[in-house]
């Protein structure tokens, strides 16, 4: 699979796009316009070890649920991904074997580093 789960109306996901080399064979996937499916983020988190390595805690409906104070489970950490986008943490670049998960400047690097080498 190469594809980049990202927001379209997100400027932090957009600059990165902007930034990675060598994307035209990769699918870009809008995850409000077009949710990730129960396959593709088992796929994901396959990948990335966990589901809640693919989570965001900076999700506004993080702190409005008040999941700050609650102890989440795996199955939750899914659950929440699947019901609504803000809970991904983006954007998400998978490249086949490779996951690249968040917005930091780190992972953005190494996706770039990544991808130049392809």
């Amino acid at each position: 699979m190469k594809t980049i789960f990202y927001l379209k109306t997100c400027d932090t996901c957009k600059r990165i796009l902007k930034a990675l080399p060598n994307t035209d064979d990769f699918v870009l996937q809008d995850i409000k316009k077009d949710p990730i499916t129960v396959a593709q983020l088992d796929e994901m988190k396959r990948l990335a070890g966990s589901y809640e390595a693919l989570f965001s805690r900076r999700a506004t409906l993080y702190k409005q649920r008040g999941l700050k104070e609650m102890q989440l489970e795996e199955a939750a950490y899914k659950e929440y991904i699947l019901e609504h986008y803000t809970f991904l943490s983006r954007p998400v670049i998978v490249d086949g074997e490779n996951i690249f998960i968040g917005n930091s400047k780190k992972m953005t690097e190494a996706a770039i580093a990544h991808l130049q080498n392809e």
